[in-house]
């Protein structure tokens, strides 16, 4: 399954966009992707979001912040209240939009290793999202000039109060924040990324970064928050996800694929951090897309 491109539309008075989204009916699986950020809080609804290679249930209030060119969609179960429709308040914003924010105002310095981090899109506490939620919902009753201010006050709020967990698996153009250390990490990670299949030292890639063991240890846990372990799995389940979403190999290829020669082994990682098999993982992208595919017929 590909995702398809969606062009957001800005008007050309405006800096950015928002689609105040009300639906009777349902929020439709539509896998797709576009290069601008998005902000969406979703009320009155509870289903499942499918960020990159992340299935998630959301529920009222849940608040997501996605980086440029990230696969997702959201596919609601139920409204909370029949007589009200689901909502979605989606915030799209471009990387121009955002880069002289974090760049020259030293005041919003905080929301750079935020909007860094969207890469893997971003699910907020559910405190940040209660906190955020009136200025969100204010935001369609708003002229453009205080629509603009608001939004910055949204994103710098989130941002101090640094309340978010990351989704999706790493994506393939990890990026480091801004440092003295930043090509020795680059180099690291070019290099995990396209060897996570084969067998990878620590003692190579502490060469690979010019340090010793326990400084390239500093460093890679600096730059993301994870072992090298931990990263590589997240890698290589991340690669397997791919593969069960857009083909239909076997899972044991599969596994082989993204680099595990011991089909136990893959399917006791990906539990792990997925919280299902990858037989369950495939067929919870298939059922929301078998079941558009017969409402587009019907239609």
């Amino acid at each position: 399954m590909r995702p398809y491109r969606e062009t957001v539309s800005i008007a050309e008075d405006q800096s950015w966009t928002l689609l105040n989204r009300r639906l009777d009916d349902e929020i439709p699986f539509q896998w797709h992707y576009h290069p601008e950020f998005e902000l969406t809080l979703t009320l009155n609804s509870r289903g499942q979001r499918y960020i990159g290679d992340h299935i998630g249930r959301y529920d009222d209030g849940d608040l997501v912040l996605l980086g440029p060119n990230l696969p997702h969609t959201w596919c609601s179960a139920e409204r909370i209240d029949p007589a009200h429709p689901h909502i979605a308040l989606v915030m799209w914003f471009t990387p121009d939009w955002a880069r002289p924010l974090t760049g020259t105002l030293t005041e919003l310095k905080a929301m750079e290793p935020m909007l860094a981090a969207s890469g893997r899109g971003l699910v907020f506490s559910a405190a940040s999202a209660a906190d955020v939620r009136p200025l969100v919902e204010s935001l369609p009753g708003l002229d453009p000039p205080s629509r603009v201010i608001r939004l910055i006050e949204i994103l710098s709020r989130l941002a101090r109060r640094g309340e978010y967990e990351p989704l999706a698996s790493p994506a393939a153009d990890a990026m480091a924040a801004a440092s003295p250390d930043r090509d020795r990490i680059s180099r690291v990670l070019d290099h995990l990324h396209a060897h996570y299949r084969d067998e990878v030292t620590i003692a190579d890639l502490a060469g690979i970064a010019c340090l010793s063991i326990s400084g390239f240890h500093r460093l890679f846990r600096r730059h993301t928050s994870l072992t090298v372990s931990d990263y590589l799995a997240q890698l290589r389940i991340g690669r397997a996800c791919a593969l069960l979403i857009n083909g239909q190999l076997p899972v044991a290829h599969v596994a082989d694929e993204a680099g595990y020669s011991n089909l136990s082994h893959f399917n006791r990682q990906f539990r792990a951090l997925k919280g299902m098999t990858p037989r369950e993982f495939r067929r919870s992208f298939a059922l929301p897309v078998r079941r558009a595919g017969r409402q587009a017929a019907a239609a």
